[in-house]
Formats: structure tokens, C-alpha cells, sequence
């Protein structure tokens, strides 16, 4: 008897390995990623977009949602260990938790039923839970976090939006015309790439 269930467990052990192997090396690529970030015209300056998530959402697609979760772990811990923080870990902990607000419905839809039709479900899902969990974040957590930490007042921030957007003239509307639209264009953005890349590169990943 465990003649016949030692292979299966070395094997199992292997694939794990290389599990781990693939989610450490995509975290990397992501962290990568993170540092080159653009601005946008329509928000702050401090809103500044990067493509890290378009190689979470691969990893996720090919490897399933928990590597792809912890693939966009090792991405926030890298980064933070590359760039520091300016919000005490808050901000890293919200970008985790945005970041996983995406990549969670979009792998289960996938995971359902592996079809072009579900992964386009599963991004469109996840761009709008993005961008609803990216609002709140930013309305309760973020902001209020950054202007506590790094001792820049409300009104400074509220004012960066403005010149910028007129309409941004209170905390609510910063959230609603930079935050929101910042999110829905990432959740676009990334679920395109996504859709151009994932076939070229899952051979890669499921060897």
C-alpha cells in the first residue's frame, strides 16, 4: 500500500513546490510592476495607475484563486519592502485588499467553467467589486489614513482634486470623480491585457 501512494505523494509534493516556485516568481514581476506607475489627468497626483494586477489576474486564472491571492500578497510585501510606506502599511493593506477584491470573483468565475465567456464575467465582476471596495477603502481607510500619517490636511488633498477636476470640492466627491474612475479604468485596463496575454503565456505557467 505505500508503494502505490509514495509516488502520488512525491508527485503532489513536486506540484506544490512548484506552486510556490511560480507564486513567488509572479509576485516579483508584479512588485516590478508596481514601480512603474502613471499619472492620470483626471485625479490627484497621488493616483497613479500600474499594470501589477494584470499579472496577479494570470497567475490566478492559471494556478487558482489561493496562489492568486498570495501571489498578490508577495507583490504588497515586495513592494513594501522596496519602496517603504507612507501611511504606516494602511495604504499596502488597502491595495491588497482592492487588489484581492478583483482577482477573487474573477478566478472563481473562471474556475467555474474555464471559457473566454466566463473569464470576461469573472473581470467585468471584478472590476466593479474593485471599484465599490476601492471607494469605500479609500473613503474610510485610505485617505483618512494618509492625511492622519503623513500630517497632510484634508483640504490640501481636497484641493489637489480640484485643480485638477472642479467638481472634486469635498471628501465625497474626491472619492466619486478621482477614486472611482481610477478603479473602473484600472479594472478595464487590466482585464484587456489580461484577455491579449493569458493565452500566450498559461502554456508557460501549467508546464
Amino acid at each position: 500500500m505505500e508503494q502505490n501512494t509514495r509516488p502520488k505523494t512525491v508527485t503532489k509534493n513536486k506540484m506544490q513546490l512548484k506552486t510556490i516556485a511560480k507564486v513567488g516568481v509572479l509576485g516579483a514581476v508584479a512588485a516590478i510592476l508596481m514601480l512603474f506607475e502613471i499619472p492620470l489627468f483626471f485625479a490627484p497626483s497621488f493616483y497613479e495607475i500600474d499594470l501589477s494586477e494584470v499579472v496577479v489576474m494570470i497567475g490566478a486564472f492559471a494556478l487558482g484563486v489561493i496562489p492568486g491571492i498570495c501571489i498578490e500578497l508577495v507583490k504588497v510585501i515586495l513592494n513594501l519592502l522596496l519602496n517603504g510606506t507612507m501611511t504606516a502599511g494602511v495604504g499596502e493593506l488597502a491595495n491588497f485588499v482592492i487588489g484581492c477584491a478583483y482577482i477573487i470573483p474573477a478566478a472563481l468565475f473562471y474556475r467555474h467553467r474555464k471559457s473566454l465567456k466566463n473569464a470576461v464575467i469573472g473581470m467585468s465582476v471584478g472590476t466593479l467589486s474593485m471599484t465599490l471596495v476601492g471607494a469605500l477603502m479609500n473613503l474610510y481607510v485610505l485617505l483618512p489614513a494618509y492625511v492622519a500619517l503623513a500630517n497632510f490636511p484634508m483640504d490640501a488633498v481636497i484641493e489637489m482634486g480640484n485643480q485638477v477636476n472642479p467638481a472634486i470640492n469635498s471628501f465625497e466627491t474626491l472619492v466619486l470623480f478621482a477614486t472611482v474612475p481610477f478603479n473602473l479604468l484600472k479594472g478595464i485596463l487590466t482585464s484587456v491585457l489580461v484577455g491579449l496575454l493569458y493565452k500566450r503565456l498559461s502554456p508557460i505557467l501549467h508546464k
